[in-house]
C-alpha cells in the first residue's frame, strides 16, 4: 500500500528531526492527521514564531528572543566564572540544579573530525576572545562541562590547551555515580572517574 504523497512528505520531514526515526515519524504523522485542525495550526504557528523570533545571544550563544539572553543581562550573576557547554539544552539542565550562578558559553556541538566538525565550526574563537576580555577584570575560571563521550573529551582537551596559556583557571565538572545508583551496575569508566574524583569526607 502506498501512502498519499502529502503523508509521505510529512513523514519524511518529521524523520529529519533528531531522535525521530521512520517509525516514530509515522506515528507522529498519523497523530497530527487525527488531531483537530486548530491544534495543528497552533503547532505550525508556534514553529514559525520560534523560527522568526528566536536568535543566538551575541555574547554566550544561548537562545534568546531579546538583545541578550537572561543570563548575560543579569549583572547579579558571578562574572568570574564561565561554564562551557555543548548545547543550549545543557544550560537549562545546569540552571535546574540551582548550584551555578555564573555565566555560560554554548559551543553548539563538539569536535568530530569524522563528521567534518572542527574548531571553526564551533563557537570556540568567540570563547577565546571573551576570555581575554574578562581576564582584564581579574581572576577567571572556565568550567568545561562537555559530555563524557570521546568527542566531548576531545573538545574539553582542545579547550584546555587553548585556554590555559592565557592564564585562566580551567576546571572540568566532576563525573561519578548517580544518586541512588548501585556500584554493581556502574560501568568501568563511570566508576573509575568516581574514584579518581573522590573527595574528603566532611
Amino acid at each position: 500500500m502506498r501512502y498519499p504523497n502529502a503523508l509521505i512528505q510529512l513523514i519524511r520531514e518529521l524523520s529529519r528531526l533528531p531522535g525521530v526515526g521512520p517509525k516514530s515519524a509515522q506515528r507522529l504523522a498519523f497523530h497530527l492527521f487525527a488531531s483537530p485542525k486548530e491544534d495543528v495550526e497552533m503547532l505550525a504557528q508556534a514553529l514559525l514564531e520560534a523560527k522568526n523570533q528566536l536568535k543566538l545571544c551575541p555574547v554566550c550563544f544561548n537562545i534568546t528572543d531579546k538583545e541578550l539572553c537572561a543570563v548575560c543581562e543579569d549583572n547579579k550573576r558571578d562574572q568570574t566564572t564561565i561554564c562551557v557547554v555543548e548545547e543550549p539544552g545543557d544550560v537549562i539542565a545546569i540552571e535546574r540544579s540551582g548550584e551555578f550562578d555564573g555565566l555560560y558559553h554554548v559551543l553548539h556541538g563538539v569536535l568530530s573530525p569524522m563528521n567534518g566538525v572542527g574548531p571553526d565550526q564551533l563557537k570556540i574563537k568567540p570563547l577565546i576572545e571573551r576570555t581575554k576580555q574578562l581576564l582584564n577584570n581579574g581572576a577567571l575560571e572556565i568550567i568545561l562541562a562537555t559530555s563524557t563521550t570521546v568527542e566531548g573529551d576531545a573538545t574539553s582537551l582542545h579547550l584546555q590547551r587553548n585556554l590555559e596559556p592565557l592564564g585562566v583557571n580551567v576546571t572540568r565538572i566532576a563525573y561519578g555515580l548517580p544518586v541512588g545508583g548501585s556500584l554493581e551496575y556502574a560501568d568501568e569508566i563511570t566508576l573509575g572517574r568516581a574514584i579518581a574524583g573522590r573527595q574528603k569526607v566532611r
